[in-house]
């Protein structure tokens, strides 16, 4: 902290504004209240922060939280009290089960008022208390600096998450002399000796190891360390629910998806493995086929749980080694020890893993018995068109089965997918992604239940210059809420059936290129023509609604 002797006084929303600068926020996503004005003014002056107004608060937040995603430091989201912060918990839920470093800002009454039940009042503590990693509400600008300090630390420390912060809209206009607080520097515990030969000699007995990777803030450099330690000692890996892009899908250690609609075969490789090494991932309970894998709560496998935050370690499974470790210090110990002896014992069950994964994911003809495009047909398509460095984002669907399993993913931070399935989320978040990367290709797959969320985006992509293409698989009803319907209570279809706008006119309508297409072998063509067009651009694929999944029909 600098000396405050004859500091200059400034308001509290400068203090803030000025926080947000050293702690090295490069943009803002908000939705514009009276109840902090003052940040606003503030901002119009901070010519190093981007202001990115949205429709929608809970746009806003999704845009913060893919945001903190991609560069692993706190998305940043502001909106007004009440209504508007209502409608940004969907962000501050994200955030929490995705372990995405966020900071909400909400504006407040005014001290005075608080307890009468005024007007848009809302106890935020009450509110997000089960959400967030902390909420707080600064009532001494002099403390602003101070806080705003510990925000972004909890954010970022052990499991990330989110913050929320209340402005009662008096205090950010008082004035105040408090010098600025540097960020605080994180240095991750380090894996000792002892630990690492305790997880090399666990793996040298096995016989059929498995490694399962996930959890959030993947570096460049930790994915490098994951790919050449699994290549030295030929281990299969898998990526748990939505983490896929954490080893390039090309590589010969990669197994699978620990997702919704898995693959038998990967699923039994679980079931059968003798070691189990978990880095980063909690082991959810998607990763783990409802809690099934894995026997709750000492798993017959040998389990070896490593994650950042000594919380998560014990929470639901009783590890045999436990090592609380960032995944890029824990890779770079595991690299420093020696490997097994090429072949090693368990070269056949890695090898074997490989040639299910492959057969699962196999280039396949076009369905005939399928009405409409074939979203197999699609995704296939997008897996040979982009390059490595395309940013893919997704929300909630069945549609998103068909993205998981065809699209192979190869860079770190090329997959922005909700692991709480929040609906509505892929395209804020591509819109977060065209922003932060501008020289990287950005598709949104949405289905149309999903894409109707937050359809009025489409105006906020285009008023920033943002270039992604969406692509709206139209079947005319949530499917998969039909599915499960259908299941329970065949033939009855109650409040699944969507009716939605001319989706090419509406975008349209918002500046973008558009275009519809009935049939699979019209995308490719459709699909060139959407990235030639530049900036903005969506594409309806009118798809069969009896074609619920890949492999699956309604009756």
């Amino acid at each position: 902290m600098s000396d405050s002797t004859n500091a200059p006084s400034r308001t509290a929303g400068r203090a803030l504004v000025a926080a947000l600068r050293a702690h090295g926020v490069e943009r803002v996503f908000c939705v514009p209240g009276e109840s902090y004005l003052e940040v606003l003014d503030a901002l119009y002056d901070e010519k190093s922060i981007e202001l990115v107004v949205t429709k929608h608060e809970g746009a806003a937040a999704n845009m913060a939280e893919a945001d903190g995603k991609l560069t692993g430091r706190p998305g940043i989201c502001m909106v007004t009290r009440g209504p508007g912060a209502t409608h940004a918990s969907i962000g501050v839920h994200i955030a929490q089960q995705d372990s995405t470093p966020l900071i909400l800002f909400v504006g407040q009454i005014a001290r005075g008022h608080m307890g009468r039940d005024a007007f848009q009042e809302v106890d935020y503590q009450q509110m997000f208390g089960g959400m967030a990693k902390l909420v707080m509400e600064i009532n001494d600008p002099d403390r602003m600096p101070e806080l705003m300090a510990r925000a972004f630390n909890t954010a970022m420390a052990g499991r990330p998450g989110p913050v929320v912060v209340s402005l009662p809209e008096d205090v950010l206009t008082e004035l105040s002399t408090a010098p600025d607080c540097a960020p605080i520097s994180l240095l991750p515990p380090a894996v000792s000796q002892a630990s690492s030969q305790a997880i090399a000699q666990a793996l040298r007995a096995a016989q059929r190891p498995l490694v399962i990777v996930g959890g959030s803030n993947w570096s460049d450099e930790a994915c490098a360390s994951l790919r050449s330690f699994v290549q030295a000692w030929d281990l299969p890996v898998a990526c748990s629910f939505r983490r896929q892009d954490v080893l390039d899908n090309t590589n010969a250690q990669y197994v699978g998806h620990l997702s919704l609609g898995m693959n038998p075969a990967l699923k039994q490789m679980a079931a059968d493995a003798d070691v189990i090494l978990a880095i980063g991932t909690r082991l959810g309970d998607i990763a783990t086929d409802a809690y099934t894998l894995l026997d709750v709560p000492k798993p017959k496998q040998r389990l070896i749980h490593c994650h950042r935050d000594a919380r998560e370690l014990g929470r639901v499974y009783q590890p045999d080694i436990a090592v609380q470790a960032d995944a890029l210090v824990l890779l770079q110990a595991l690299n420093g020890a020696e490997a097994p002896k090429a072949p090693p014992a368990w070269s056949g069950w890695t090898a074997q893993g490989r040639v299910a994964f492959a057969a699962f994911t196999a280039v396949r003809p076009a369905n005939p018995a399928i009405n409409g495009v074939d979203l197999t047909q699609v995704v296939l398509h997008l897996a040979e068109a982009l390059p490595a460095n395309a940013i893919v984002t997704n929300g909630a669907g069945n549609y998103a089965v068909w993205l998981h399993r065809f699209y192979q993913y190869r860079a770190p931070r090329t997959e922005l997918a909700p692991t709480c399935g929040a609906m509505g989320y892929g395209l804020p978040a591509a819109i977060a992604a065209a922003l932060r990367h501008k020289d990287s290709p950005v598709v949104c797959v949405a289905g149309d239940g999903c894409f109707m969320m937050y359809p009025q985006e489409l105006a906020t992509a285009v008023a920033y210059g943002a270039s992604l293409i969406v692509l709206v698989a139209n079947n005319g009803m949530y499917g998969t809420i039909r599915m499960h319907q259908e299941r329970e209570y065949p033939g009855r279809v109650s409040g699944t059936s969507l009716k939605g706008p001319d989706y090419t006119a509406l975008a349209r309508s918002c500046g973008a290129h558009a275009e519809r297409v009935t049939s699979a072998r019209d995308f490719p063509a459709a699909f060139a023509r959407a990235r030639a067009a530049g900036g903005v651009a969506l594409i309806e694929l009118v798809t069969d609604p009896l074609q619920i999944t890949p492999d699956k029909r309604l009756a």
